[in-house]
């Protein structure tokens, strides 16, 4: 098959060097002649301190649950990886289907057109259409009816494939129309879907509760932060409206029926060009906001003031320095109301999260966890002060707004802490440059470096195991692990390009607790027996994957995992395109269920409410997904999994 090429195949890698920017100060500012003396070494020194931090512990599940001795069950057989550069499809065991079910450019409001396959669709059809780079999504089921929800869908952000000739940028300067496509193009989708008597899911079009969130919409800033002084612009004087959201990675939910979406490296689409206020702004420059005459996403600065940063002398609140600060934080969105305002949620501080994993204890008590996916950043978790009380639907529609924020330590004897981002404690002051809680909220990155949190290898998703609350984090790789970060138990490989996942348990088993126990679930890489270097060398029980992103366990217990890696780097040759596993969390067995298309991303998981249809996205594909014809404009797409015989996904 004949492979068409669209756009710049380097989009992506450019994008991906964004993450390889150390924003992270608090490593390089410590001792790194004693990191240097460690890797001297060797890297087979480095391998045999792997296997004993990761063989050591007998697994918590079988230490605590004899009933679960025997895992949850995985009962289809795993493919193969696939290293075809021109696989341009979707695989999965013998015995289920893969079908594509919503694309980029789908109608999703009412009135929308078709999308058209030269990318000429104007913004303003945008709007009404899928937007592109599928991600983190949810299913939500209407109450008593299994079989009929409402699927809510982030779009991360835009390809170049969403304009007929890519991304142009002439005399340092976008289209004002190409930028209000891209700008309709990222948010979330809300659509209807229905089960029909064969089992088989189908979109509902039209729908009154089908809608698209963009980077138009207005939204609510709500919690501690909302009015603060540090969010007033020039067109938002009183700091509590904001104008959509952006970079919406993973996800989560709440038991009150409620989508979270998380906003993620929006800094990457503002600038400031005073570089003197950025050096001294560390709301700018602990994020990483550039300084260069084009913001490192889209350049949309050049067309739309909301996202120069640079501060106005003679305009309200300097004009719109603070516009950065309204974006990082957990969006709040009801998809039953189609007409409600979306709400920023400030409570949950402010920093490049990808997701808010939701644990919900017996007595109501919750605590939602999140990394923030930048390399040598951390992991967090918010407890809200307040239970949730099924009881009282009312008061949990306020719950998220008061709460603690905590950061994560990881000692190296399997040990952690829960540091809470206070303001007036732990060195949180005035003095320091937190001037009150919202200053903390505001700036989390700089008050957990404060607190001493420990660096992590780019901390993306979290899954809370439904059995026993167990917290499982991805953390997707980083080379830069022994050059510019310490080594430590918890990121124990120097030049990490496979990642790892981590799984916490909270002591006592309670969301609020400050203390907890970890271990290192799996080493992600090459088989143990393979001829590859030590830092390319897992411990994978199974299948052999790279960096995991991605996580969700279903209602029995298995953990699945999503990956994200440059299926054309040299490192990842073995690994093939970009896939989806099933592990059990007892066992630690791990097989392959799903091989996505060259140059995708596979994210996003959700299953329906019995458990025998689970949707996944297959973002970014790179050649012609879902046509696979090797001509058609590749579409960002959600794909619907079902067995044949109609039973529950995994068994």
């Amino acid at each position: 098959m004949s492979k068409r090429t669209f756009t710049d195949p380097s989009f992506h890698q450019v994008m991906e060097s964004h993450d390889d920017m150390i924003i992270n100060p608090t490593e390089r500012e410590s001792g790194l002649s004693s990191r240097r003396q460690f890797l001297r070494g060797g890297l087979g020194l480095l391998a045999v301190g792997i296997a004993g931090l990761t063989t050591a512990k007998t697994p918590w599940a079988l230490q605590t649950d004899p009933a679960l001795i025997d895992g949850p069950f995985i009962g289809f057989n795993p493919i193969p990886v696939v290293t075809d550069p021109l696989f341009d499809d979707v695989i999965v065991p013998p015995g289920y289907i893969a079908t594509p079910f919503f694309s980029w450019g789908d109608p999703v409001e009412s009135d929308a057109v078709d999308w058209l396959p030269d990318a000429s669709n104007s913004w303003q059809e945008q709007l009404k259409q899928a937007g592109d780079n599928h991600d983190g999504m949810h299913f939500f089921a209407f109450p008593g009816e299994p079989d009929r929800g409402l699927l809510v869908i982030n779009h991360e952000y835009s390809n170049p494939t969403l304009h007929p000739e890519g991304i142009k940028i002439i005399n340092n300067r976008r289209h004002p129309d190409d930028v209000k496509k891209e700008q309709a193009a990222h948010g979330l989708s809300v659509i209807e879907v229905c089960q029909s008597a064969d089992g088989i899911w189908h979109r509902v079009y039209p729908s009154a509760y089908n809608r698209r969130i963009t980077a138009f919409t207005p939204m609510q800033l709500s919690g501690p932060v909302a009015g603060h002084e540090s969010v007033k612009t020039m067109a938002d004087m009183d700091g509590k409206t904001v104008l959509g959201t952006l970079n919406n990675c993973a996800n989560g939910f709440t038991p009150w029926g409620t989508y979270l979406a998380c906003e993620e490296n929006w800094h990457n689409y503002f600038v400031n060009h005073d570089e003197t206020d950025y050096q001294q702004r560390v709301s700018h420059h602990r994020y990483g906001i550039s300084t260069s005459p084009l913001a490192k996403n889209y350049g949309w600065n050049t067309v739309d003031p909301r996202f120069d940063a640079t501060p106005v002398p003679e305009a309200a609140h300097l004009g719109y320095v603070n516009e950065p600060n309204r974006f990082g934080w957990v969006v709040e969105i009801d998809p039953f109301e189609p007409d409600s305002v979306p709400i920023k949620r400030t409570a949950f501080g402010r920093f490049s999260r990808e997701c808010v994993a939701p644990a919900l204890a017996e007595n109501g008590q919750m605590a939602f966890y999140s990394g923030d996916d930048t390399r040598g950043e951390y992991i967090y978790k918010f407890v809200p002060s307040q239970r949730y009380d099924e009881t009282v639907p009312q008061r949990n529609r306020n719950l998220l707004d008061d709460g603690v924020l905590y950061v994560a330590r990881f000692d190296d004897n399997g040990q952690g802490e829960w540091l809470a981002l206070h303001h007036g404690n732990n060195g949180l002051t005035v003095a320091n440059g937190f001037e009150d809680q919202q200053s903390v909220l505001i700036n989390a990155r700089a008050a957990a470096d404060r607190l001493g949190a420990t660096p992590m290898d780019r901390p993306e998703w979290a899954a809370v195991n439904p059995n026993n609350r167990d917290v499982y984090v991805s953390l997707t790789n980083n080379h830069l692990r022994g050059s510019e970060f310490e080594i430590n138990a918890a990121n124990p490989r120097a030049d990490n390009h496979h990642g790892q996942i981590i799984t916490l348990r909270e002591h006592n088993n309670d969301p609020a607790a400050t203390a907890f126990e970890w271990e290192l679930f799996v080493l992600a890489g090459e088989k143990e027996n393979s001829a590859s270097a030590p830092n390319l060398t897992g411990n994978i029980q199974g299948d052999i994957f790279s960096s995991p992103d991605g996580l969700g366990f279903d209602a029995d217990g298995r953990l699945w995992i999503l990956t994200d890696y440059d299926d054309d780097e040299p490192v990842m040759a073995s690994m093939g395109c970009n896939q989806m596993l099933c592990a059990d969390p007892v066992t630690r067995e791990i097989k392959r269920f799903l091989v996505g298309p060259r140059g995708c991303e596979i994210t996003g998981i959700t299953w329906s409410p019995d458990y025998t249809t689970l949707w996944v996205n297959v973002q970014h594909p790179g050649i012609s997904y879902p046509a696979s014809d090797g001509q058609t404009r590749p579409r960002s797409t959600t794909v619907i999994i079902r067995k044949n015989d109609g039973g529950v996904i995994g068994t």
